[in-house]
């Protein structure tokens, strides 16, 4: 009887330190991003204007590679992933069928689960008479078990276009993602004699 109730106390002891060292799970960054859209993602703290392009398109950017990475990481053919796929073509001004197809490829031969983006730098081009607007970084991506598959320059060209509600407010769009800087014309001069 003794070792019994010797039994039960340790039993009792053992139940109540696990449950006592249970951890707080917190919301893994995919389960954030299934409830995030593309309205007031950006911090409201006070910086000049090209810190706050910066910030936004580098988190624009991670958003829309980590909701890639979770579409490639389903069936496709859900509901869920068809709530995702619309998510990613909200971050596109006019997304059409190939807007994600090199994207995807390069995601899917790779077999990428999780991608970083570092060292983002927003810069305009002139062309013509136009300004665009492009952002160049690098991106790491991992397999999944969280190992280094490389880390790649990339491209990506935006547009910030200002609501009709506010002056000082804009929506911010992808035109167009890993995608070249635009080329210039370079015509050789020959002298000649």
């Amino acid at each position: 009887m003794k070792r019994i109730n010797n039994f039960l106390i340790f039993t009792l002891m053992l139940l109540a330190l696990a449950s006592c060292t249970k951890n707080k799970t917190e919301a893994s960054d995919l389960d954030k991003l299934r409830n995030s859209n593309n309205t007031k993602s950006y911090p409201a703290v006070q910086m000049d204007s090209m810190q706050a392009v910066n910030t936004i398109t580098k988190q624009k950017v991670q958003e829309l590679l980590d909701l890639s990475t979770l579409y490639l990481s389903g069936n496709r053919n859900t509901e869920i992933d068809t709530v995702i796929y619309s998510q990613m073509e909200s971050y596109f001004h006019k997304p059409d069928t190939l807007t994600f197809k090199k994207l995807f490829r390069e995601l899917d031969s790779l077999k990428v689960k999780t991608v970083k983006v570092n060292n983002l730098n927003v810069y305009k081009e002139f062309y013509k008479q136009d300004t665009l607007d492009y952002a160049k970084f690098n991106v790491e991506y991992f397999d999944n078990k969280n190992r280094s598959l490389g880390i790649f320059e990339k491209n990506a060209q935006y547009i910030l276009l200002s609501t009709a509600k506010a002056k000082k407010e804009f929506k911010f769009y992808f035109l167009d993602f890993y995608s070249a800087p635009l080329k210039k014309d370079s015509t050789s001069v020959v002298v000649t004699k």
